[in-house]
């Protein structure tokens, strides 16, 4: 149930969400002011001026790393993105973006830890679909890494449940229980990068993190094509917007379970 509420409260928050609340009051009360925001918002949030300097804001300023140049580590953790599972009879499982996948490879291949861990990322409203980490354990293994050197959680439908999997496997693995703290790699888009490792390091892992699938291109000139709206730079205003709500939300959810504890252990 909580995926569900984790997918469908955020969307009035998020800009489509807006819009559609500040058309219906226009409808409703029968006011111009309304349609004149909406368009207003949908032409900020549409221009690639203002979605990628929310995307870098998401991705709070990181850089590609080589995977030569980091520390050594007990585990290499690559986080699931989602899927596409493509029509017809060959009925291909197709990823949305490789980058996390191979950043995981270039960090094995580089010899920075001995175990490559994929999450199992799976939603209830695909069933049919086996966990994510099962389907590049097979990618893996076709790029020359040994099944022994990999491991896949079981399925999970968050970053959070994420967390607590990769933790609980890494507590069973041979070289890794005793090690304290237990380091990790961790590979994930950029932009989800900063919630990510602050639910693994409440885990209680210690992180390295490896950002890849940069969503906007390393530039810093401006021109007047920044401002003409389009599909795209919408799409990455959403992103954006729907990361950072998602931050904040585990944030509250930290700050109310602190408090809860303090009210538990001094009040009566």
């Amino acid at each position: 149930m909580e995926i569900y509420l984790n997918k469908l409260l955020p969307l009035l928050a998020l800009p489509s969400g807006l819009l559609l609340l500040l058309l219906a009051v226009a409808l409703l009360f029968r006011r111009h002011w309304p349609v004149w925001l909406a368009l207003g918002l949908f032409w900020l949030g549409s221009t690639p001026w203002i979605s990628d300097h929310l995307v870098r804001w998401s991705e709070a300023n990181a850089v590609r790393q080589a995977a030569s140049s980091m520390d050594m580590a007990q585990a290499i953790v690559v986080l699931s993105e989602g899927r596409v599972l493509t029509p017809g009879p060959a009925a291909k499982s197709e990823w949305n973006d490789g980058d996390r996948f191979w950043g995981g490879i270039e960090l094995y291949r580089a010899g920075k830890a001995p175990w490559l861990i994929f999450t199992g990322g799976w939603v209830p409203w695909q069933p049919e679909l086996v966990p994510e980490g099962e389907v590049l354990r097979v990618w893996a293994r076709s790029q020359g890494i040994p099944d022994s050197a990999t491991q896949v959680t079981g399925k999970v439908t968050n970053t959070a449940e994420e967390a607590a999997a990769v933790a609980a496997l890494l507590s069973k693995l041979p070289s890794v229980a005793e090690a304290k703290p237990q380091t990790i790699l961790l590979v994930t888009s950029a932009y989800h990068m900063p919630r990510a490792q602050r639910l693994f390091e409440r885990a209680g892992l210690a992180v390295q993190p490896y950002p890849v699938d940069f969503k906007v291109s390393a530039r810093d000139s401006f021109t007047s094509m920044d401002l003409l709206p389009s599909a795209g730079a919408w799409q990455r205003t959403e992103m954006a917007w729907r990361e950072l709500l998602g931050r904040a939300w585990y944030a509250t959810r930290s700050e109310l379970a602190q408090g809860q504890r303090y009210l538990t252990k001094y009040l009566p």
